[in-house]
């Protein structure tokens, strides 16, 4: 079943709607699903009904709901790729974990007591996935394709819980150095890991659309299962 529901932000300033899939019968965690920049889309809906089919809460804020409600968008149209880069300018990533840690909280109230909360975060998401990890009690967390976390090693510290990283080699959004910087940071942490795919570019993993890389995606996506099934319960 699905349905929205509405969040109130930490500082009680404002609320923001989410996009809830719920499993059959209880949920064994739940999994906060953060968007790319695209918005609350096809795609990241498909996401959060994946994970309810298999058993999980999922939950997935709109994270553009200060400048830009409702909006979805194509990444496969020139014109809306280009409003989604406009909308990531605009964007304001500390009050994006904020709201992020609302979502948890709310999430952590729709669940049985002491049930597991994670995130996986795609693109954009992939990026707020690590800092997500770093900067609240997630329990455990997953980015795909996350630009920029080379520029977030000194947050790396804070990371308590277990963080799973997916990176394509050439991915366009993120180069070979930077791709090293994450390894020469990341390999040796003890809560981090990392996978490689050879060949692949930014967005293989997307549900819908010229991006996906079938082959790579489902076995990113089947790591994905196995690491929350290990951290989650």
């Amino acid at each position: 079943m699905t349905k929205t529901i509405t969040i109130d932000t930490l500082d009680n300033d404002g609320q923001f709607p989410a996009y809830v899939a719920q499993p059959e019968g209880a949920p064994k965690a739940a999994i906060i699903v953060i968007q790319e920049i695209f918005g609350i889309n096809a795609g990241i809906r498909r996401k959060a009904d994946t994970l309810a089919e298999a058993g999980y809460l999922a939950i997935a804020p709109e994270l553009f709901w200060r400048f830009a409600p409702g909006v979805e968008l194509d990444p496969d149209v020139p014109n809306e790729m280009q409003q989604a880069l406009e909308l990531m300018g605009k964007f304001d990533q500390d009050a994006g974990i904020r709201d992020i840690e609302a979502t948890i909280r709310t999430a952590r109230t729709m669940l049985p007591h002491g049930g597991k909360v994670g995130a996986v975060g795609y693109c954009l998401g992939g990026r707020l996935a690590f800092m997500t990890a770093a900067r609240t009690d997630v329990d455990a967390s997953v980015g795909y394709y996350g630009v920029g976390i080379d520029g977030l090693l000194g947050e790396k510290h804070a990371i308590a819980n277990p963080v799973l990283l997916h990176v394509p080699e050439e991915d366009h959004f993120v180069d070979k150095d930077a791709q090293k910087r994450m390894h020469e940071g990341l390999d040796d942490h003890p809560k981090v890991t990392l996978y490689d795919y050879p060949g692949e570019d930014h967005g293989f993993a997307t549900e819908f659309g010229q991006r996906r890389s079938d082959a790579s995606a489902k076995l990113a996506d089947d790591r994905t299962a196995a690491f929350f099934a290990e951290h989650l319960g």
